[in-house]
């Protein structure tokens, strides 16, 4: 077994630590464009491997697709961020000749891979990598509803005064700040609403809270989050490599589900050994299908202007 993960910044290497450390798969490749980058970080986890326990290795490449041949899963982080003054189809631009050139690259040496997308905007490149493969959907994966799932049960957790673990809770939608869609009504506390503990008032302050909870992130520490974004990657690629076929939100390819067609969004899905393998639809009142609806139209503008751009 061996899984690549592409980017060796702050969320790639958080994940590739997370993967070894869990010992998910034999070989872990952390690949990045920066010279000596990626084997500096891979060196560095390799030294915790006496501490910690784990048997998995770890091997940092520069820009090598080569050394990431027979990878049953690659994790795509790459990319950059949105800038001050950069405009949105900039920023979709950039990312998407970054995203088709890392997904084209590790098809060519592994053409069974499953892909799980971090890079954003995420739906609009799982949206891409989709597209320029040619693979099929259920092997393309966007990881952002799992993270806005974690950080709704966080929310949950503080207001209730409740282990996290005793919560579930999932968001669907985009993964952004004003398309996801916290799905409270749907939430328990060990089968148990969490709306009969919970004012509405308390219950809109939880949602608020978990929409702006990257970038609340953001202006606290000044950059984007990783703890969490990499805990969420490799939870998706244990379920995938392991066959758990945990329950989670992901974006994934719709051809009619929830009404909506030739979109990647964030829906709850079954992860297996073949990617994601089912999707559940949830009986949905009209306020939520309506938020779904505007999600959609939403990450949908934004896919169009991979179009405007020539990226599709």
């Amino acid at each position: 077994m061996k899984i690549t993960v592409v980017g060796a910044g702050a969320v790639g290497a958080t994940t590739a630590d997370n993967i070894v450390r869990s010992e998910l798969a034999e070989e872990v490749v952390l690949l990045d464009i920066k010279e000596g980058f990626a084997e500096g970080k891979a060196q560095d986890m390799s030294q915790t491997a006496a501490l910690l326990g784990f048997d998995s290795k770890i091997i940092g490449v520069t820009n090598d697709y080569s050394q990431t041949a027979g990878s049953t899963v690659a994790v795509i982080t790459s990319g950059i961020p949105r800038k001050p003054g950069m405009t949105r189809e900039e920023l979709i631009g950039t990312n998407a000749n970054i995203v088709r050139d890392v997904a084209e690259n590790l098809l060519k040496h592994s053409p069974d891979i499953i892909l799980v997308v971090v890079s954003n905007p995420m739906d609009t490149m799982t949206y891409l990598a989709l597209k320029a493969t040619g693979l099929p959907k259920n092997r393309i994966i966007g990881m952002g509803g799992t993270l806005d799932s974690s950080r709704f049960r966080y929310q949950l957790s503080l207001r209730l005064g409740a282990s996290p673990a005793d919560l579930n809770a999932i968001v669907i939608g985009g993964h952004g700040d004003t398309t996801m869609i916290p799905l409270i009504k749907h939430a328990t506390w060990n089968s148990l609403p969490v709306t009969q503990f919970l004012s509405d008032e308390e219950q809109q302050q939880i949602i608020a809270d978990t929409m702006v909870g990257g970038a609340t992130l953001t202006k606290l520490i000044g950059t984007s989050a990783w703890y969490a974004p990499g805990a969420s990657s490799a939870a998706v690629v244990a379920s995938i490599v392991r066959d758990q076929k945990k329950l989670f939100t992901a974006s994934v390819y719709l051809e009619g589900e929830y009404g909506q067609e030739d979109i990647n969004l964030g829906v709850p899905v079954i992860l297996g050994k073949n990617g994601w393998e089912r999707i559940l639809e949830l009986p949905l009142d009209e306020d939520e299908k309506a938020s779904f609806a505007k999600s959609a139209e939403a990450v949908r503008n934004m896919n169009n202007v991979l179009k405007e751009i020539g990226a599709l």
